[in-house]
């Protein structure tokens, strides 16, 4: 490493592996630090000093090149088995030939020569940069490894992404065995992929990877053995950079002449699009070839060497976060939370407390609600219990009254989380939302459901195993005070079931069961393969049809709840009274989705079918309709189904003159909806996005779209983002759509401060609170000057966004690639920063996406476009580091309330959750994790 106080040339040590061991002279592969412990078996080491030129001398500066010296170190000698140019060539400079005979000495004391190795070759090592130094002899044509790309080359072209010795082989060795057993012992080309751990997309990557080591070996055959495999192994999980860089190299070079042409590139481009599904540049190959020729063959020869390779190999990837990295965070990056120690009770204790900082507002509603269910329940059993009833049927008559008191609670309860008109003013207009968690309605929904759920089974399983039959084997004079609420004592069950209290009850339990079933995760997501005709009970509309069973179950409840056996008084019949205000509400409810959605259908402006199976609708947007980003709307198509109705998230920003929603096709409803507007579709005209495409045109012919209403706005938890000054923002698939919104209205903002700014300067009345020397010294750059007068982004408190979108395929980022582009045109000020995750791709370092990484950097550096998203934002490999992501904020942003939202699958919830925790907790930054009901 270069001493910045000294002009000594550059050092960096270097080691290869011999592939083969020589026995006769004890020597084996070694590598180690030069200066370290030496082994006590025969070795080679080599290493590289940086020789300059004269030029350089008297600056201090050093070129590019180096020697490279290989020592022989055994039981009792040190020995320089050459000194070479960087070409190869011996050195033939006097002083360094000289000084290479004087270290072949022999020691009479051989133990004490293997302890004192390592400051011997200290020595040589510094006596020969200061000799390489003098001899000023530059050997153009290599890549000198900097600090940073030495660093970069030990992470990368990665073929196997384990490599933990041993263990690792016996897994190749027993996966081989499994193959062969019908093959004589022989792998054939097909299977070697499968053999040493690669997935069946890589499968003719892992094809190319077998004839490059063939090659190597002279294996002309489809098929090897085990020991040609070990080797194999041996190759490709070697952790020399030099080594990958050659067998990377070699799978380039199919002729094998040391030379890649451009042909050979565009070949390997398309394989590694292939292994990583990037189809779009698999088709765009040819143009990509040409870039890299361009770059890496100035001159025009026709081909690359691998010294060229090498160098575009070793560029390390470009730093998407803005002003780089700062000490403090390399620093922050490499600590990790220490867990809290001490006795188990105090730990308990701070889970406990932490727990309920997070969780305050679902803690007091769970509490009150279970609070008043427990006295209900406790009213009723002991009501009961002082009745003439308990002595013929016991505390099972109690069970059963209690039960049902808690259901007629429930069954109205349960009305209330679906009431989203109601939530949405509750949200918007009042202060509740500080106290209420309104984002857990559902979720408070599902928790009533197992509620009743509950409370069905004690109140039936207390009268048919307990009350009924004891009503049927009581003695003549235990029955009697039953007379009036019974009549003649009953002989069979049939009298229980016959009566409008059995029926009801009955009719009931079974619509709740169907409900309750066709509502769970596997029936509703489809995750039940069930055969032909039953598979009509899977999925959305199984779900939504069944649902609609309430209507029938509250009008049985309310039969059921006066037709009542022990009570007769009609003021004692409380059913009803529980559920006079939930059902006027839903009802009420109902009526304005019917009127408002019917007053006038909405415009459809444009129409776009994207890769992904995604349809896009721009709609018009209807009179006095007003929403804030984050939200949602119902949409409902005539053409599909007339009485359906689905949610999904609003795209545009509350300041655009449409409003545009994106639909994955996903079930039934969702495809026919994508069917229906790609018969008025056609393929878009040059330089419009997406597969299929429609516009509404002033004054022409436009196609004959279906009719579509929507009904909304309705609160969601993105749309309180605006609560905070830093929000990071989290998108998984198709759960980006309210994140874009929220993207939107940001950028909308900043053209609002942008003229309100102007307009100050022009008017003389002041800048932006970022030029007034009166604004303080962390003014944000969207922190308008408050004496600049009133307008659209006044009161917009959001500073700083970080939007993470995480997708599967490259073509999703056709979805928002207007809006990509922007941000990045238009967000001078970095206030939004954007990060875009292809998980189809291999992890940086990984060979298979080696060249990816390599066209990335060189695209983007020309023409300022990503290749795997075609936007302006540099799209990431693999998943993210969330545990990083969230170090990087609170560096960033310390003492500060970031607002975390999210909206996708639930695998990350749990980890984004609990980090949001963990670094509230145990940092100044506090997260406050919110999740979109997905």
């Amino acid at each position: 490493m270069q001493n910045p106080e000294s002009n000594n040339p550059q050092f960096e040590h270097h080691h290869r592996h011999s592939d083969t061991e020589v026995v006769g002279n004890d020597r084996t592969s070694y590598s180690g630090p030069l200066s370290g412990p030496l082994n006590k078996r025969g070795g080679k080491k080599s290493a590289r000093f940086n020789v300059p030129d004269s030029s350089a001398g008297s600056s201090g500066a050093s070129n590019d090149d180096y020697v490279e010296i290989t020592l022989d170190v055994r039981e009792d000698s040190v020995a320089v088995h050459s000194v070479k140019t960087p070409g190869g060539g011996e050195l033939e400079d006097p002083e360094l030939a000289l000084l290479a005979r004087g270290l072949e000495k022999k020691s009479s004391f051989g133990s004490s020569i293997v302890r004192n190795a390592s400051s011997r070759i200290k020595q040589v090592s510094q006596e020969l940069k200061r000799l390489a130094s003098l001899s000023r002899r530059p050997q153009p044509g290599r890549f000198d490894r900097t600090k940073s790309a030495a660093a970069h080359a030990l992470k990368g072209l990665k073929f196997i992404s384990k490599t933990d010795g041993g263990a690792a082989w016996a897994r190749v060795e027993k996966k081989f065995d499994e193959l062969t057993a019908t093959t004589n012992g022989l792998l054939p080309r097909s299977l070697f992929g499968e053999c040493i751990g690669m997935n069946k997309e890589s499968k003719e990557f892992a094809g190319e990877l077998f004839d490059a080591l063939g090659r190597r070996r002279n294996i002309t055959g489809d098929s090897i053995n085990k020991a040609q495999l070990r080797e194999f192994w041996d190759q490709i999980s070697d952790q020399s950079f030099d080594s990958r860089l050659q067998t990377f190299f070699d799978m380039v070079d199919k002729d094998a002449d040391g030379r890649i042409t451009e042909e050979e590139v565009k070949e390997i481009i398309s394989l590694s699009a292939s292994a990583n599904k990037l189809s779009n540049i698999q088709k765009q190959a040819d143009e990509y070839a040409r870039l890299i020729m361009e770059e890496l063959d100035p001159n025009d020869h026709g081909y690359i060497m691998i010294e060229n390779l090498e160098m575009l190999l070793l560029q390390g990837p470009i730093q998407s976060v803005r002003g780089g990295d700062s000490r403090n965070l390399s620093k922050m990056l490499s600590e990790k939370l220490k867990p809290t120690l001490g006795h188990p009770l105090n730990r308990w204790f701070q889970d406990f407390k932490y727990f309920l900082l997070d969780n305050w507002q679902r803690v007091w509603v769970m509490a009150l609600w279970i609070g008043v269910m427990a006295g209900l329940f406790a009213y009723k059993y002991v009501q009961y219990k002082n009745r003439a009833v308990f002595h013929v049927m016991g505390h099972c008559v109690c069970l059963a009254k209690g039960a049902a008191e808690t259901l007629k609670l429930n069954m109205a309860l349960i009305l209330l989380p679906v009431c989203r008109n109601t939530i949405t003013w509750l949200r918007n207009k009042t202060k509740l939302g500080s106290a209420v968690p309104f984002d857990d309605n559902l979720n408070f929904h599902k928790v009533i459901a197992v509620a009743i759920a509950i409370g069905v089974g004690i109140h039936g399983i207390s009268h048919l195993t307990c009350d009924f039959p004891r009503l049927l084997h009581a003695s003549p004079e235990k029955y009697e005070p039953m007379e009036p609420f019974f009549g003649d004592q009953p002989t069979n069950y049939w009298y229980f079931v016959k009566g409008w209290e059995g029926v009801t009850g009955i009719i009931m339990v079974v619509l709740m069961a169907i409900a309750f079933t066709l509502a769970t995760p596997w029936f509703r997501r489809n995750r039940v393969d069930l055969p032909k005709p039953l598979n009509k009970l899977t999925g959305f509309n199984a779900f939504w049809y069944s649902h609609h069973l309430f209507v029938i179950v509250y009008i049985c409840l309310i039969i059921h709840g006066i037709k009542l056996y022990l009570t007769h008084e009609w003021y004692k019949k409380t059913t009803w009274m529980y559920l006079a205000i939930p059902i006027a509400l839903y009802a009420g409810e109902r009526l304005i989705r019917a009127f408002r959605s019917s007053i006038k259908a909405v415009k459809i402006l444009k129409v776009a079918v994207y890769p992904g199976n995604v349809l896009t609708l721009h709609m018009s947007k209807p009179q006095g309709f007003k929403y804030k980003s984050g939200q949602y709307i119902f949409v409902n198509c005539a053409a599909v189904s007339p009485f359906e109705w689905h949610p999904f998230s609003i795209t545009s920003a509350p300041g655009d003159d449409y409003v545009s929603v994106h639909i994955r096709t996903l079930g039934d409803w969702t495809r026919q909806l994508k069917a229906v507007f790609s018969e008025v579709c056609q393929p878009p005209p040059t330089g419009k996005s997406g597969l299929l495409r429609a516009d509404f045109l002033q004054g022409e012919n436009n196609p004959n779209f279906p009719r579509v209403l929507i009904d909304g706005p309705y609160g969601a938890p993105t749309q309180d983002y605006k609560k905070y000054d830093v929000v990071l923002l989290v998108g998984l698939g198709i759960g980006a759509t309210p994140m874009i919104s929220v993207i939107k209205d940001i950028m909308n903002n900043m053209k609002a401060m942008e003229d309100q700014e102007s307009n100050g300067l022009e008017e003389g009345t002041g800048g932006a609170a970022t030029n007034n020397p009166s604004s303080p010294p962390n003014a944000s750059p969207l922190t308008p000057n408050r004496k600049s007068g009133s307008g659209r982004g006044h009161n917009f408190r959001t500073n700083r966004a970080y939007f993470y979108w995480v997708t599967r395929e490259q073509g999703s980022f056709d979805w928002f690639k207007g809006v990509m582009n922007e941000v990045g045109e238009m967000d001078r000020k970095e206030v939004i920063e954007m990060h875009n995750y292809c998980t189809s791709v291999y992890e940086e370092g990984d060979a298979r996406s080696a060249l990816i990484t390599m066209l990335q950097s060189l695209n983007h550096a020309k023409n300022g476009v990503d290749i795997v998203s075609g936007t302006r934002v540099k799209s990431h490999f693999a998943k993210p580091n969330w545990r990083t992501v969230y170090k990087r904020i609170t560096l960033n942003h310390p003492n500060k309330t970031v607002g975390v939202f999210y909206c996708g699958a639930p695998p990350p919830v749990k980890e984004l959750r609990q980090l949001a925790s963990d670094f509230s907790h145990r940092t100044s930054t506090k997260f406050e994790f919110h999740k979109e009901n997905f």
